[in-house]
């Protein structure tokens, strides 16, 4: 039902303009009938990081929300039904490295620039989804009836219907809904419950570090003109304490690298030191520097890393609190061991619009919607949060978490060529999921729940 301007059935606020924000802001934007204001700390509009993947289950919104054409232009993947070949996986801590796997996927893995990734959103979102920057969320206070009351850093203050916080890992919102959570079970007498709760607003380390650059294709030519990331969709060189992965993104011209150092004993502890800086290349080029020749090549093209303490949130029993909800790395921020944070944010928006833009959702029954939105991505959020989190122990040869990293080296090669085998399969059987389901029957299943409520 189309409405006029006066008579909106719903104002949303989104705190965060990353990927989750505008993919959500994007996908509501559909329904005319529903007023969009998305607040943004940053004194403009840029996505910070370098390379992201998108697995066919994603890709399917991709499509749905007419992205597909535009995000062509800036990739040189080829989008693919059928079996793909994916990354190569190769033991890299040593003089010779050894590839043992090839990740066959069933659809393309789409890879992508972040910073063109959100340049496609915001050229495609409607200019009545009005945007505000430098304004960073203090707080919000809502009660059983009336607007949202938000207040930003610099004093202002705005209203709402309804607030979706998709600011991140470091999410204010996500501050207000454990507080106010904490607040109500502390009324009732459960003051350790309430201390259990607000265990969860705060990110842990998870005990990894990043190390990212873009490389120039041309400046790896010149001193490894037979490089495999030349010739090969991704590689992922693995080692005991660490591994790389390195693949092609902006239509073939630059080279995602990103170097991990990995120490899982250090897992839910907390970072000392600023979480995003810029280093030398010796910050971690001495975990690597008895690895393979193909790694030296890729190190010996970096300039300037950014390191990037790598943060998780802890998995919380709902994503909502009354008309606020969470979406992306403020509800689930994950490792990246699975390339899987921007396609789960995407799959959140996707659901969460669904169900708040179908005819029946008002103001007087969006609790009824953020429901079924719960019900439906905090369970499978927080399972692909957890086979990332398994990933980053197979990427550092780990086929048991107990038992630790596998001295390979010390096998004999028949020995050691079946754990690697082993390590493969348990890989790829992690990945199986973004190929074997459907974003369809997901939504069928948002539909079905919202109408079976109605």
């Amino acid at each position: 039902m189309m409405t006029s301007a006066n008579t909106k059935r719903l104002h949303v606020a989104i705190c965060g303009a990353g990927i989750g924000g505008l993919t959500f802001a994007l996908a509501l934007s559909r329904y005319t009938d529903i007023d969009i204001d998305i607040y943004e700390s940053a004194r403009a509009l840029t996505e910070v990081g370098a390379g992201i993947g998108i697995f066919p289950r994603p890709w399917k919104i991709i499509k749905m929300l007419g992205l597909e054409a535009d995000l062509l232009k800036v990739t040189e993947t080829k989008v693919v039904d059928g079996p793909v070949s994916a990354f190569r996986y190769r033991k890299s801590d040593q003089y010779e490295g050894i590839e043992f796997y090839t990740l066959i996927t069933q659809g393309s893995l789409m890879l992508f620039h972040r910073a063109d990734y959100q340049q496609t959103l915001l050229n495609h979102l409607p200019k009545r989804c009005r945007t505000h920057c430098l304004k960073r969320l203090r707080s919000y206070a809502q009660r059983q009836s009336g607007p949202i009351e938000l207040l930003f850093e610099d004093g202002t203050t705005a209203s709402c219907d309804l607030l979706i916080g998709a600011d991140g890992v470091k999410s204010a919102v996500r501050a207000g809904v454990l507080g106010e959570k904490a607040q109500w079970v502390r009324s009732e007498g459960r003051q350790e419950e309430a201390l259990e709760i607000l265990q969860h607003v705060e990110p842990v380390w998870s005990g990894t570090n990043a190390y990212r650059a873009l490389i120039p294709v041309q400046k790896l030519k010149t001193i490894a003109p037979n490089h495999r990331v030349l010739n090969t969709p991704g590689v992922q060189y693995l080692g005991k304490q660490g591994y790389i992965i390195a693949y092609r993104i902006s239509g073939g011209k630059l080279i995602n690298f990103v170097a991990f150092v990995v120490k899982h004993h250090l897992e839910n502890t907390q970072f000392n030191g600023p979480w995003m800086s810029t280093v030398d290349n010796s910050a971690f080029s001495s975990i690597f520097a008895h690895w393979e020749p193909e790694v030296q090549a890729l190190i010996a093209c970096v300039e300037k890393p950014m390191q990037w303490a790598i943060h998780t949130v802890r998995p919380m029993q709902s994503f909502v609190s009354g008309r606020v909800a969470l979406l992306g790395d403020a509800a689930h921020s994950m490792t990246p061991h699975q390339g899987s944070g921007a396609g789960q944010a995407i799959e959140d928006a996707c659901i969460l619009a669904t169900v708040l833009g179908h005819p029946s959702t008002n103001r007087t029954n969006i609790a009824r919607a953020l429901r079924v939105y719960d019900s439906i991505r905090c369970p499978f959020a927080y399972r692909v949060m957890e086979v990332s989190r398994i990933n980053g122990r197979y990427f550092t040869l780990q086929l048991d978490e107990a038992a630790g990293a596998m001295d390979l080296d010390k096998l004999p090669p028949k020995q050691q060529w079946d754990n690697l085998q082993q390590l493969g399969s348990r890989i790829v059987k992690n990945w199986e999921w973004t190929w074997t389901t459907s974003i369809d029957t997901t939504l069928q299943e948002a539909l079905r729940m919202l109408e079976s409520i109605a």
